[in-house]
């Protein structure tokens, strides 16, 4: 370390430069990084979900969930396979290896279960292949009320809100909870069905058939050439009481001969009230890796351009805020942080009994922790407990040598009578090789934390690497 003292010493401005550009670019470096609870892991399990409404539960096992199976199972690296099957629905949970690659793990599986689709019930909707992503959580939870209609809430919070919160810069998905949504439903009366002799699903065909719109070719006239298409969309929900169901003998079975049709919502599924009034509740999630707080600081402004804009009576509230404890968490976190730095010099300056010796000595606490947040951002980390918990824990140790290799130096003044710029350059040399092996031992402790296997190295490697 001889020669690093030299350069220090006979080009101090250097020196300096050399300090403060790392100091520079840890503290752009600070403002740029995400800001979350946990360091961000990548579990690699892939959800494959069916849909085949109707089907009782055991029929989903043999008709889907068994192929499904049969098909991803001989991909390699699976760790655990498992599945749940319900009555219309069925999910398989395929867990592989912490080494796999989530991305090629999801390909791996969408290809085999595209094989398996022509062998899966008619009636059956397309299968969905997903990434279990432990980052993309909800973030906020807004709660929209009115004394209007559920149905109107539903529409303005869908239309209105919804919309514009999907547009925000880091949002990934927008659920709405409690809603109903506008639905024509018709009703049919079973002793009506029963005396014309028409079926349910009679009804249901005919429906289908007469409320649909497809290509009908194209028409040439010379050089000119017309797309044809056939209109058949009912574009009034009375025009649904018009509809031939069936023929029995000369007479048309109509709907409003069966029952009648209802301009109405659909069926309740889920529910949300706020102080005991039915309620719209928009579930906020975050897209993976973005910054959490900066997220839910983004929607919240959105919030308030839209609260004007909304119709006479309606409230958006939030009622759920994940951010707000990470930012408690992290602020108090920073706040041992530099109490713990405080601390740290006013010790030293017990010891030393000198302003200018403490402020050297102190000055490695600021510059070590502000210069590591550019090599926290470089290898893709972000600020979070674990991240903090090590520049905490690393503020009493990055101290040590230079109060060791300061009081050396000055043990060559007063002792030997070297002037201020020899000392430094002979003190250092005494004791490099000690300062270095200290260095050293705290290295041999944590850089092997960073490179830790299983899901205990995937929480611990971003601690191990900052420290």
């Amino acid at each position: 370390m001889q020669w690093l003292a030299e350069i220090c010493v006979k080009r101090p401005v250097f020196a300096t430069m050399i300090i403060t550009s790392l100091v520079v670019v840890g503290a752009f470096s600070f403002f740029s990084l995400g800001v979350d609870l946990f360091p961000k892991i990548d579990f690699p399990t892939i959800t494959v979900t069916v849909t085949n409404l109707g089907s009782s539960p055991q029929e989903m096992e043999t008709e889907v969930t068994d192929k499904i199976e049969e098909a991803v199972n001989t991909i390699s690296g699976i760790d655990e396979l498992r599945s749940t099957s319900i009555e219309g629905i069925t999910q398989v949970f395929v867990q592989f290896v912490l080494e796999k690659d989530v991305n090629v793990a999801a390909q791996e599986v969408e290809n085999r279960v595209q094989t398996v689709i022509p062998n899966l019930p008619e009636t059956a909707d397309q299968p969905t292949v997903q990434k279990l992503d432990s980052d993309a959580a909800p973030v906020l939870r807004v709660v929209v009320s009115a004394p209007q209609a559920l149905r109107e809430v539903t529409e303005t919070a869908k239309h209105q809100i919804k919309e514009r919160i999907e547009s925000v810069n880091g949002v990934g998905q927008v659920t709405i909870i409690g809603g109903r949504e506008r639905q024509i439903n018709v009703w049919v009366d079973p002793d009506k069905l029963r005396s014309y002799n028409v079926t349910p699903a009679e009804v249901s065909n005919a429906l289908k058939i007469q409320n649909q719109e497809f290509p009908s070719g194209r028409l040439d006239e010379g050089q000119k050439e017309t797309s044809v298409r056939t209109v058949g969309k009912i574009q009034k929900p009375q025009e649904f009481d018009d509809l031939v169901v069936a023929t029995r003998g000369n007479y048309q079975v109509k709907v409003k001969d069966l029952g009648y049709t209802e301009d109405g919502a659909e069926e309740i599924r889920s529910e949300a009230r706020l102080n005991g009034q039915p309620a719209v509740v928009l579930v906020v999630s975050k897209q993976s890796g973005q910054n959490t707080v900066a997220v839910a600081h983004d929607i919240k402004e959105r919030l308030k351009e839209i609260q004007p804009n909304l119709p006479k009576g309606f409230e958006v509230r939030i009622v759920g805020d994940n951010s707000i404890f990470i930012e408690n968490s992290l602020h108090a976190i920073e706040e041992h942080l530099i109490v713990g730095s405080i601390l740290a010099s006013i010790v030293v300056f017990l010891f030393l009994w000198n302003f200018r010796s403490t402020f050297i000595a102190a000055l490695a606490i600021p510059t070590s922790i502000i210069s590591t947040f550019g090599l926290v951002f470089a290898m893709g980390y972000t600020l979070n407990s674990i991240t903090m918990l090590a520049l905490t824990l690393m503020v009493g140790i990055v101290i040590d040598d230079g109060i060791v290799v300061l009081e050396n130096i000055y043990r060559f003044v007063e002792e030997k009578g070297m002037n201020p710029f020899q000392a430094a350059i002979e003190g250092t040399r005494e004791i490099g090789l000690a300062v270095m092996a200290t260095s050293l031992s705290l290295m041999a402790v944590f850089v092997p934390i960073g490179f830790m296997q299983g899901i205990v190295g995937r929480f611990m490697s971003s601690f191990g690497l900052t420290a």
